[in-house]
């Protein structure tokens, strides 16, 4: 009987958890979702082989240092992921202010940080969500 009773109490708990949330299970952070720091540092590093690679937005990093590049990126994108980094560098309007960045040279690189995503075998879905955490800073970053 008190095995009985043991299995039913675990099944109503389980079944409180699944059907009406009685108990909210911590969600796993974009950043832990996209591999944590490692997950993360593929992808950038396959960002920046994107960028190296294309002919039409390397000169926007002509004077850049890859490495200052590299740190940045990865401390922002731990913090817009909701990762365990406070983000203290400058915002995106600075680092941006003066490069005259236009919409089309804006997409392109939209389009090679997908191409990283895709290398690193970031799943779609994940993608639109890191992408979509990203886009509010469109208006900062793009200066017609």
């Amino acid at each position: 009987m008190a095995m009985v009773r043991n299995w039913f109490c675990r099944a109503l708990i389980i079944g409180c958890v699944l059907l009406s949330g009685c108990s909210q299970l911590p969600r796993a952070s974009l950043y832990q979702q996209i591999g944590g720091e490692q997950g993360s540092e593929q992808l950038v590093d396959a960002f920046i082989q994107q960028i190296g690679n294309d002919p039409q937005i390397l000169p926007y990093f002509e004077k850049a240092s890859v490495a200052h590049f590299r740190a940045g990126f990865l401390a922002h994108l731990c913090a817009v992921l909701d990762g365990p980094c406070a983000y203290r560098g400058d915002s995106m309007e600075q680092i941006h202010r003066g490069m005259n960045i236009n919409e089309r040279d804006f997409n392109r690189v939209v389009e090679l940080l997908i191409a990283a995503m895709n290398e690193t075998q970031m799943p779609v879905t994940l993608q639109n969500r890191v992408l979509a955490r990203l886009a509010p800073m469109r208006g900062e970053i793009i200066h017609l």
